[in-house]
């Protein structure tokens, strides 16, 4: 059995899946302290599925990018439970894992995630029949700049996340007909979705896993910008 944790936005996503069978699965989408409320709702979720952590034999979780504080709560449980159990931790990238959700779209599957001053935590996919392949890599970049990017390449690209009012507009004006927007109720990524990503994947070594923040924090980048300036 698989566990899949992810916590790197707003929504907080557990699930239990076997083979090809998801057990139990919880999702919220609220803006509430991902760190008192995850374990908790692993501990509901197993007990109502009646499965007992030694029935665990992988854990999955979205490894970033997103909300600093998420990522890392999500990612410490994931590294803890998975030392502890002796069983294998598999990384999935946040964006990924949200791009499955327009798996069978015949284009590319952008999903976004808002970092604050017109800057977008994004990538581009493009789907196949087994799922969907990374066609440029996550990164964190100005959404005018992304856009030009999508532009070059003259295909229908389907945007993705709960992201998009904030962006819909611009997206819109830059690309036109060329851009075209998932469903609200795809947004949301879904940690079964999760689970069967990473079902496959080869295992990390579990003390060296770090998150993929994509960026410094805002306050260790201002540290580091006023020490240059003292020196």
């Amino acid at each position: 059995m698989i566990l899949a944790i992810d916590t790197s936005t707003n929504v907080m996503g557990v699930a239990i899946i076997d083979n090809h069978q998801v057990i139990g699965e919880f999702i919220t989408n609220i803006k509430k302290n991902h760190s008192i409320r995850l374990m908790p709702a692993i501990e509901k979720l197993m007990k109502d599925c009646d499965i007992t952590p030694k029935m665990l034999h992988k854990i999955v979780v979205a490894k970033g990018p997103g909300s600093y504080t998420g990522v890392r709560i999500g990612v410490s449980i994931a590294k803890t439970m998975a030392w502890s159990l002796n069983i294998p931790l598999i990384g999935v990238s946040s964006l990924e894992h949200i791009a499955w959700n327009g798996k069978g779209f015949d284009g590319f599957v952008c999903p976004i995630m808002d970092a604050r001053r017109q800057l977008l935590y994004t990538g581009l996919y493009e789907t196949d029949g087994a799922g969907v392949n990374m066609v440029i890599e996550d990164q964190n970049v100005h959404i005018e700049s992304w856009l030009e990017q999508l532009k070059e390449r003259l295909k229908p690209v389907l945007f993705i996340g709960n992201d998009l009012p904030i962006h819909e507009e611009t997206i819109q004006a830059k690309l036109g007909n060329q851009a075209l927007f998932a469903e609200f109720t795809d947004w949301n990524p879904r940690p079964s979705l999760l689970g069967l990503i990473g079902a496959n994947r080869e295992a990390e070594l579990t003390h060296s896993f770090v998150p993929s923040y994509l960026r410094l924090a805002e306050a260790e980048a201002n540290w580091l910008a006023s020490q240059k300036t003292s020196k």
